[in-house]
């Protein structure tokens, strides 16, 4: 029990710590040589109030529900678990009528909450005072695992006596150990009734970096609402726990010195100050863009009222109306006891605002960035800052913008370059091993490119082997002695709701197909031809990407056009990507059979945001994005949302120990017949006399 006690106040300590190491950031972080916050003021949360119909809710408006759920009669006796308090949004009808000044539409909440096993989705009126609406159980799942499952989950195995008992037999000490609570999925009928989860224990002797220290073959599956240990399973006692040699990623741990030459101090000048500015807290202006940034406690990050200005009457223009991470599948290619159930869905289970943490200034967000918290609800419904969630900054990498050259034809002599300057958003996910980096990008000539990085540790197996055996009896390569990195694969959803210079809109698939030349027409045998069709239901617009059947695929207004008549539109352009292998009735990919097509196209519904489900744990994939999709409605001038599935596969290899190098893809939204001609022709170009004079020090 002591062992308990004591992991209950460290994990209770790191939140405490999280929560302020964000104050402390832009209190004490200027002191650092070179660094300053100065264009950041101070943000005092308890006092903040809306500025804008899509505000997150502020501290004080979740302490207002919470005073409203206390007084609910259904909830007098006992005050549920609170798993998330979000803002209910207005009618997409009323944010897009409302101008700064007007009267706001009511403040609505959205909350996710258990009580005596039963989930509860409720909407708060905070003007009026009241719940407006109470619905237990609407579908199967459960909500996202709160804080105090992960704290209580993790100490459940410390008092049951065979986990003990196991521990004892290994040798290892209880004071090594580190428990963790990864959900359990969905694998049918028997696993329903109970929410529960899955327990796996790591060693972190002479290591911070447990994950490397796997106890192999040892799980127990904990009931979340008793606490009581359901069924315990011990098969690996004779796996050996890896050694913590080299396992240690911290800088200061490092007791050799990088084989390469040193690389000198690197960093973007800005002597007049960022170009970019955050107005009322959320809305930011840069260049030709605006739009509204908020935290959230689910998609981690969420652009909305995105606009750019038209390069040639500078009009504000719509471009798309909301965009996020709506849900990020993860599963592992073992069938193991203690590995088969291992399918994260790390957004509706987890919440990659959850798991967002401070990010690191000069590493995570370059000098100069601007810094947003998350304002979220802890499970007794109290709100609570999650600090420095999300940076703004300019990059500059030495990218050109457009360029071209004359001369060696010509009797005139041309030199033309633009510099590439975008403004990022940035968010950063520390789900459990590993870490999502999330980067919206915005540049001058209209595109938007959104990446997803994908670094920190990975999952790992133990094994008896120093040396790599017949690898095709292994679930994934040797990776260190006695580790196996197993296959698995990542997808991530995410849900775009374009609005091309207005809501209605069509989804056009613009098929390159190959035409052969006439007898004696050309002494070309074959060419391509771009055929466009349009999709008139959300059937049509379930694609799955084909190489050797490439295809553009473009959002456009039919009803505003250019002046050479084309109609106005923007066409996603994937980039390095894959697509789950799983039988579609295999128990994970039925919950995640969102990431059986890269797109899909479905009318927009306020309620259908969430590619999993609005409740997700365990649940058992009857409230997806393939479900609503099989409605097959109407989708043809319509308001309609695009979806994209960005995927990777990844075979560990020996480089990914002890933290994963980042690796990134991610995919683009680029204006096609959006603007009259390059938005960017008139850029100015750099001069020298623009830029500051930075010398290096003196040779020795």
């Amino acid at each position: 029990m002591e062992k308990t006690s004591c992991l209950h106040f460290c994990f209770i300590s790191c939140l405490v710590l999280f929560i302020i190491v964000g104050s402390w950031y832009r209190s004490s972080i200027s002191s650092l040589p070179g660094y300053s916050l100065q264009t950041q003021k101070p943000i005092y949360h308890s006092a903040e109030t809306p500025h804008h119909p899509l505000d997150p809710l502020t501290v004080k408006e979740i302490n207002r529900v919470r005073t409203i759920l206390s007084s609910y009669e259904p909830f007098s006796f006992t005050f549920p678990t609170i798993h998330t308090i979000l803002l209910d949004e207005p009618d997409k009808v009323q944010v897009l009528k409302w101008r700064k000044g007007d009267p706001f539409p009511p403040r609505k909440a959205q909350v996710l909450a258990l009580l005596n096993g039963q989930s509860h989705v409720l909407n708060v009126d905070l003007d009026s005072i009241r719940v407006t609406s109470h619905v237990i159980n609407p579908r199967s799942g459960y909500p996202m695992l709160s804080m105090d499952d992960i704290s209580a989950a993790s100490k459940a195995p410390f008092s049951n006596a065979e986990f003990n008992k196991s521990i004892a037999a290994r040798g290892v000490s209880s004071s090594e150990l580190i428990c963790l609570p990864p959900s359990a999925g969905w694998f049918g009928p028997n696993e329903e009734g109970k929410r529960v989860v899955k327990v796996l224990c790591f060693s972190n002797q002479g290591t911070p970096n447990f994950y490397m220290r796997p106890i192999q073959g040892l799980v127990m599956t904990v009931d979340l609402d008793t606490m009581e240990v359901l069924k315990f399973s011990d098969t690996g006692r004779d796996i050996p726990i890896p050694k913590s040699t080299d396992t240690d990623y911290r800088y200061t741990a490092q007791k050799k010195e990088p084989q390469m030459e040193p690389l000198n101090p690197i960093s973007i000048e800005q002597p007049k100050g960022p170009s970019f500015r955050v107005e009322d807290g959320h809305i930011v202006k840069w260049a030709n863009w605006v739009f509204h940034l908020k935290a959230d406690h689910r998609a981690g990050l969420v652009i909305s009222r995105v606009m750019v200005r038209d390069s040639e009457n500078g009009e504000l223009r719509d471009v798309m109306y909301k965009g996020f991470a709506s849900e990020f599948f993860v599963p592992y290619m073992d069938l193991d006891e203690s590995w088969y159930f291992k399918s994260y869905m790390d957004a509706g289970e987890f919440g990659l605002g959850m798991s967002a943490l401070p990010l690191v200034p000069l590493n995570d967000c370059p000098r100069h960035s601007y810094y947003m918290d998350g304002i979220f609800a802890t499970p007794d419904g109290n709100p609570f800052v999650q600090p420095n969630m999300i940076c703004l900054f300019e990059r500059y990498a030495g990218d050109i913008s457009w360029r071209h050259s004359e001369g060696l034809l010509t009797d005139f002599q041309i030199r033309e370059a633009r510099p590439k300057v975008t403004l990022v958003a940035r968010m950063a996910a520390s789900v459990g091993n590993y870490d999502y980096i999330f980067d919206w990008e915005f540049q001058t000539d209209g595109l938007i490119n959104v990446k997803v990085g994908l670094s920190g540790m990975l999952m790992v197996k133990g094994s008896p082997y120093h040396q790599a055996p017949n690898q095709d009896a292994m679930s994934g390569p040797l990776i260190s002695e006695n580790l196996i990195g197993v296959v698995h694969d990542h997808f991530v959803t995410f849900h775009l709701d374009m609005d091309i210079d207005g809501a209605n809109n069509s989804f056009v698939n613009v098929n390159l197909v190959k035409e052969r030349s006439l007898p004696g027409e050309s002494p070309r045998k074959s060419y391509l031809k771009a055929k466009r069709k349009i999709a008139k239901t959300e059937k049509d617009a379930q694609i799955k990407l084909k190489l050797y059947d490439p295809s553009e695929f473009h959002m456009i207004n039919p009803s505003k056009r250019s002046r050479l008549g084309n109609p106005t539109g923007y066409k996603i352009v994937p980039g390095g990507t894959a697509a789950s292998l799983l039988d579609h009735s295999d128990p994970p990919q039925l919950r995640s059979a969102f990431t059986n097509s890269q797109i899909w196209v479905t009318p927009y519904n306020k309620s259908e945001q969430w590619a999993g489900g609005l409740l997700t744990y365990q649940s058992r994939g009857d409230d997806t994005l393939a479900v609503w999709s099989e409605r097959d409605r109407s989708i043809e001038n319509k308001d309609i949302v695009l979806w994209y599935t960005l995927g990777f596969h990844h075979i560990p290899c020996q480089e990914d120990f002890p933290v994963m190098p980042t690796v990134t893809s991610g995919f683009e939204l680029k204006p096609v017949n959006f603007f009259e001609s390059n938005p960017i022709l008139r850029a100015a170009p750099a001069f020298e006399k623009d830029l500051p004079v930075c010398r290096p020090s003196a040779s020795p």
